[in-house]
Parts: structure tokens; C-alpha cells; sequence
């Protein structure tokens, strides 16, 4: 009986390898990769899993979403 237990934990831990990152998984990726947080097994994910051209996209759209905010900021206090 407990063969078949870890035998089906074996083929979810392998479907789990199998499927495509989310796109909030993406996003959580960039972010850590942006700000230097990213851990060593979420970043194994990305590369497994991932599609660099997601990851690419995101994060271009993210770096310019930070620096109109910065702009914005940067306007709305200094007058």
C-alpha cells in the first residue's frame, strides 16, 4: 500500500514538472529577479517550465510600468 502512495506522488511531482508556469508565476519570477530575491528553486522552475518569451515581455512591461511611476513621483514632489 505504500508503494502505490509514493508511486502517485511521484507522478504528480512529474505532472507538476510537465505543465507551463502560470502567468502570476511569471510575474512573481520577474518581480523576484528585478529586486534580487528570486530563490534558487523558483528560479529552477522559470528555466524548466518557462517560456523565455514570457518572461521577456513581463519584464519589459514591468521595468517601463517602474520608471513612469518613478517619473510620476518625481513630478508630483518636486514642483
Amino acid at each position: 500500500m505504500k508503494r502505490s502512495v509514493e508511486t502517485k506522488s511521484g507522478q504528480e511531482a512529474a505532472r507538476q514538472d510537465e505543465r507551463k508556469t502560470t502567468f502570476l508565476e511569471v510575474c512573481q519570477g520577474v518581480l523576484a529577479g528585478l529586486f534580487g530575491v528570486q530563490s534558487q528553486k523558483n528560479r529552477e522552475r522559470d528555466f524548466k517550465r518557462g517560456n523565455g518569451g514570457d518572461y521577456i515581455l513581463i519584464y519589459v512591461v514591468m521595468v517601463v510600468a517602474l520608471v513612469i511611476g518613478m517619473v510620476v513621483v518625481v513630478k508630483t514632489v518636486v514642483p
